[in-house]
């Protein structure tokens, strides 16, 4: 009896030192999940936003503008992964010369047969802060005349509460691309066009 009740007093006292022991540590720091990161969301305002081009010839440059059909980018401020999509109206594309604006949809971009193209932003590279000017790259996948080209635009953006304005910056090299060249043995039009956004519309956060 006397080893028995020895025995049992010895493991009594040993939990009793765990549990006292265990009471005792500080306990560990929990892990917390870390906030996510609001998307911002622009959208363009057709009425307010325009395409302006101009590609150089032998004889002068040519200027011209495209309609935007409908807009909307989003990104992740802190990742960059960005997402949406530009359209515009590709028959809309003017010159001031009936002619060649004639020829340029008939015979260059055909747009008839393909009438939207769009710009797919996929990556922000630099940081948009959530008002005042930034000056980024967004990159993203070009589509015209029935293909999809790699792209990147140099965006100067210009956030304000919840409206914003901008302008995108790119070259198409069309010819690259595989789309016909208007040049002829009389004019020599040079194979890349230079393109700049007129961006305005509204600002928004998402989750």
């Amino acid at each position: 009896m006397g080893v028995l009740r020895a025995r049992s007093v010895g493991a009594a006292g040993v939990l009793g030192l765990v549990m006292f022991l265990v009471a005792a540590a500080p306990l560990a720091p929990q892990r917390t999940s870390p906030v996510a990161t609001s998307e911002i969301v622009l959208t363009l305002d057709a009425a307010q936003s325009k395409v302006h081009w101009t590609v150089d010839s032998t004889l002068h440059t040519v200027h011209g503008t495209f309609t935007l059909k409908s807009g909307t980018v989003h990104f992740d401020p802190e990742t960059g992964k960005a997402g949406g999509e530009i359209v515009v109206y590709a028959p809309s594309g003017e010159s001031g010369n009936t002619s060649r604006d004639s020829r340029m949809h008939k015979e260059i971009l055909e747009t008839a047969k393909y009438p939207d193209v769009v710009f797919r932003p996929t990556q922000v590279e630099g940081k948009v802060g959530q008002s005042g000017a930034s000056d980024v790259k967004l990159g993203g996948v070009f589509s015209i005349h029935g293909a999809d080209h790699d792209l990147t635009a140099l965006v100067h953006a210009e956030l304000m509460g919840d409206r914003w304005r901008g302008t995108g910056k790119f070259e198409v090299p069309y010819v690259m691309w595989g789309i016909k060249n208007p040049s002829n043995f009389l004019l020599k039009v040079k194979p890349v066009v230079n393109v700049e956004l007129e961006m305005s519309g509204e600002v928004r956060a998402a989750k």
